[in-house]
């Protein structure tokens, strides 16, 4: 019965057997392949660690024996990468300093270098005494600092000079026309009582000498004798927003010779930009000219309601015909 249970045809016992050698190759492969590759594996990772190791101790130096750092005066600026490893710094410290430099960063103070990533408070304060910081890496602003303390002096001189001549000829002025006037003190930031500035001929600096009158009221005062051609009388000043009456006392008006408006030459638009003169009586002098001719007096206009007698002499100072 056995024999039967194995009998196997003489084809059938060759593919059997040529699947058995078949195995046993494949067994016999695999293991010999499976030793080799383990054997190569621990030597990559053992040729792997040798490497990380050696090149840890390349960038950082040996573990066991520290740099000893040297010490002498530096510019982080311009120092080398031998003059930053002299002074303790790791190497990828100087790469760092390197690339900060590259980037265009600058160290303009001690404080900024220690900004330095990995640097210790103790390394810090053993290198601040020798930082320098060349001063062509200063800011900008430093320079106009000094130049503006150096010009201080002349500044003032030239400023007391220029306050001088101003009130020599306010003075000149007054003088012709409302007798002596008392002396202005150089020195002095603000006009005294009987001290008088020229309107028409002052500017901002010599009107901010006056009590109560700022830059805010100075501009306005210049900006609005430019509109009006000129100041004819100190009570003009009124006509300004909130104006301080009280400084009235500090300002003359001496042989004035305010700008004209030619009202037979100029158009609608033009007459209208003077403060005394609105839009409806620069309509009335156009409508005149064009129904009457040319204008000999202001007094043509007497007739139009724009036109009431006090207007009339308000305005008769800048005109011409």
């Amino acid at each position: 019965m056995i024999r039967e249970f194995f009998y196997l045809q003489k084809s059938d016992r060759k593919v059997i057997l040529t699947l058995l050698l078949v195995i046993v190759v494949a067994l016999t492969v695999i293991f010999f392949a499976g030793g080799e590759s383990d054997g190569e594996d621990s030597k990559d990772v053992e040729s792997r660690e040798h490497v990380y190791h050696s090149a840890k101790n390349n960038a950082n130096g040996p573990l066991d024996t520290p740099k000893k750092a040297e010490l002498f005066p530096f510019d982080p600026n311009t120092a080398d990468s031998t003059q930053l490893l002299r002074l303790g710094l790791k190497s990828w410290q100087v790469r760092n300093i390197y690339k900060y430099r590259a980037a265009g960063g600058i160290y303009r103070q001690k404080t900024d270098f220690a900004r330095l990533y990995g640097l210790t408070v103790k390394q810090y304060r053993e290198l601040e005494p020798y930082i320098r910081i060349s001063d062509d890496y200063l800011p900008a602003s430093t320079l106009l600092k000094q130049e503006r303390r150096t010009s201080q002096g002349s500044f003032s001189q030239n400023r007391g000079n220029w306050t001088r001549n101003q009130r020599d000829r306010s003075r000149d002025s007054v003088r012709q026309n409302h007798g002596p006037v008392p002396s202005i003190p150089l020195n002095s930031p603000k006009l005294r009582p009987g001290e008088t500035v020229v309107l028409n001929t002052a500017d901002t600096t010599a009107l901010k000498t006056i009590p109560g009158i700022g830059p805010y009221y100075a501009r306005k005062i210049v900006q609005y004798g430019q509109r009006l051609g000129g100041y004819v009388n100190v009570d003009q000043l009124d006509e300004i927003e909130d104006f301080p009456s009280e400084v009235k006392s500090f300002l003359v008006v001496c042989d004035a010779h305010p700008q004209k408006l030619n009202l037979n030459k100029l158009s609608l638009n033009e007459l209208k930009r003077h403060p005394y003169i609105t839009f409806f009586m620069a309509r009335a002098i156009t409508d005149y000219r064009r129904l009457h001719g040319p204008l000999h007096s202001l007094s043509d206009l007497r007739l139009s309601r724009d036109f009431p007698q006090e207007v009339i002499e308000r305005l008769e100072p800048y005109v011409e015909f």
